[in-house]
């Protein structure tokens, strides 16, 4: 009989009703793989801006304790550089030179164009009494201009010891603002990609990737407006949008249709929580909340998952504001930032499979929530449970694992985040018995165990049965294998796993 122990958590927090039992099935339908996880580097709550690097030292690289990888500044209209304006490029440079260093992705996003460009002429957005409410747009003269500026900045940026990744169109195009900010419909932003992003000067910048503009509400007309566009769609590498007032199943999963269709990333690139503004600490129950629109977010089929400030009260790092409470150390890691890491330590480079649990769906703010992920070696099973009671579960898997680890967050203080215990397996099993405390976040890691599970299971009448080469973990032959771990059958007809890059 296999003997499965799993190492569990002292429960400090909530006294659990009856145990539930519960099944967990993952299966091995490939969806999205994910780029990651991260944050903005803006000026605000990043002050003193421009030098204090200590947020990124924090959070981002495998060597930190939360493992963010992907950063977002702004690309401010009026300033190239050098000056202590605000409105300066020089501002989030400390931190984007960190970032790459650590091995992590750069990506710019305006939040206005030149005001010289515009029809205020200025930098806002319009909305301002000594604007006349004037809504302000990129003038029509000035659309062949707009990329040009975005090549000077990815110049200037490089110039500095800085590769940026990608650019984006427009931040917030669809809402009108009395700070930096310009207008575009669907029609416009369409206008601008078919007609100029071939300005994009990707033959000196060839790493360089265009995001689409980040609508509030992550409206899909903007996404499909271009995507149904094959110039436009061409030109695009990644669809994006913020999740204000429109949590990620509804919008974010409807401008996914067209997104996955032709093969582009997928990108939330700002949301802070409703409720982080009431000027106190986020308790328990909010921050599982905030797992629980990160795992929604992997289930609308995101790549990368781009939080607001990195520094806040309400957010990764502490600001020193002891107004806000007196665990809000300035520059000492919160618990979001613990919760943040479950996904960004663990889930990217990964790709979500399949994966359900009896008598529970998927939907907005469930309060139980499952995701599963194929990362090397690894199948990477994520619960929430933020009811009150304890389950007990029973997780099947679609290979066999050998070894495990649980990881399992429960509340507020630091003792009570990413506790870390193992699974002891005593043989290969594709069932694991595993108990899921109330009012948690977990995190299970299983090993793999069988190197030839994959093409074993191949039906026999499958055409490609006994080829030479490579396979991929549904058995299904490959030639041009990357980024992932396959299954290689030699010409002496042994197999081996290999995990490509």
């Amino acid at each position: 009989m296999k003997k499965i122990l799993l190492s569990l958590l002292t429960m400090v927090v909530v006294s659990p009703i009856h145990a539930k039992g519960i099944t967990i099935t993952v299966g091995k339908t490939k969806y999205q793989t994910v780029t990651g996880f991260g944050a903005a580097a803006c000026d605000g709550a990043m002050c003193p801006f421009g030098s204090d690097t200590k947020p990124v030292q924090l959070l981002y690289g495998k060597q930190s304790k939360i493992g963010l990888n992907i950063m977002r500044m702004e690309i401010s209209p009026s300033f190239s550089g050098e000056g202590s304006s605000n409105y300066c490029w020089n501002g989030s440079l400390p931190c984007a030179k960190l970032v790459k260093q650590r091995g992590g992705i750069v990506f710019g996003t305006p939040w206005s164009p030149p005001g010289s460009y515009k029809t205020n002429n200025a930098a806002n957005g319009g909305k301002a009494e000594n604007q006349g409410e004037i809504r302000a747009t990129l003038r029509d003269d000035c659309y062949e201009k707009f990329f040009p500026w975005l090549n000077s900045f990815l110049k200037w940026m490089k110039s500095k010891g800085v590769k940026v990744d990608a650019v984006s169109v427009q931040n917030e195009p669809d809402w009108w603002v009395s700070y930096s900010g310009c207008l575009y419909s669907p029609q416009q932003q369409l206008n601008l990609v078919k007609n100029y992003a071939h300005l994009l000067d990707r033959e000196t910048y060839p790493w360089v990737r265009l995001i689409s503009a980040e609508p509030l509400g992550f409206d899909p007309n903007y996404s499909n407006t271009l995507l149904n566009n094959v110039t436009a769609r061409n030109q695009v590498d990644i669809i994006a949008g913020h999740l204000y007032g429109n949590p990620p199943l509804n919008n974010m999963k409807s401008a996914n249709t067209l997104a996955s269709k032709y093969k582009k990333e997928l990108w939330m690139t700002e949301h802070i929580m409703t409720k982080d503004i009431e000027g106190r600490l986020p308790n328990w129950s909010e921050q599982l909340e905030f797992a629980q629109e990160l795992n929604e977010s992997m289930q609308a089929g995101c790549t990368g998952y781009i939080y607001w400030y990195m520094r806040a009260h309400w957010s990764f790092v502490g600001t020193g504001e002891t107004r806000w409470g007196s665990e809000n150390k300035r520059n000492v890691l919160l618990p979001r930032a613990y919760v943040m890491s479950h996904f960004s330590k663990h889930v990217t480079g990964s790709t979500r499979v399949n994966a359900s649990a009896t008598n529970v769906t998927v939907a907005t703010g469930a309060p139980f929530q499952t995701t599963a992920y194929i990362k090397g070696d690894s199948i990477i099973v994520m619960t929430i449970n933020k009811s009150d009671t304890d389950y007990k579960a029973k997780v099947r898997l679609p290979y066999n694992v050998k070894t495990g680890t649980a990881i399992v967050s429960t509340g507020n203080e630091t003792a009570n985040l990413c506790q870390s215990s193992d699974i002891e397996i005593a043989e290969p099993t594709r069932t694991v018995d595993a108990t899921i405390p109330p009012q948690s976040l977990s995190t299970f890691i299983f090993m793999m165990a069988d190197e030839e599970t994959a093409i074993n299971e191949v039906k026999e009448d499958n055409a490609q049965q006994g080829k030479t080469g490579y396979y991929d973990l549904e058995g299904r032959h490959t030639d041009l294998p990357n980024n992932g771990l396959y299954i290689l059958r030699q010409e002496d007809g042994t197999t081996k796993k290999v995990y490509k890059k």
